[in-house]
């Protein structure tokens, strides 16, 4: 069974109360569907159903393995190195998010 080998980058273990969307977007006004943070350095990106896939980019660029979705009603992350799925009972909160621009539920 695959298992993270990477619980030692995460420093962000409070969730923001909210986000506003995906910091990328915002700045160039594209729509996004899900939201997903870092827990390295709290980075706020777009899933990889978004055109932009601004999460992924960001792990890619910046080298920090794990995400967590903040949607609500879910609690999952994953790590990008090993390409596992994974709760980690360390992280806690559930942010506001605002709707999908692009209408995903």
């Amino acid at each position: 069974m695959a298992r993270c080998t990477h619980l030692d980058a995460v420093t962000i273990t409070e969730l923001p109360d909210a986000a506003e969307g995906c910091v990328d977007c915002l700045v160039t006004g594209d729509p996004w569907c899900h939201l997903r943070i870092c827990l390295t350095c709290g980075h706020v990106g777009c899933c990889d159903d978004s055109p932009n896939r601004h999460a992924t980019a960001h792990a890619s660029a910046s080298g920090h393995p794990l995400i967590r979705s903040i949607q609500p009603g879910e609690d999952w992350s994953w790590c990008f190195v090993d390409e596992v799925a994974l709760r980690i009972a360390a992280v806690s909160g559930s942010p506001r998010v605002p709707p999908s621009p692009m209408g995903c539920p």
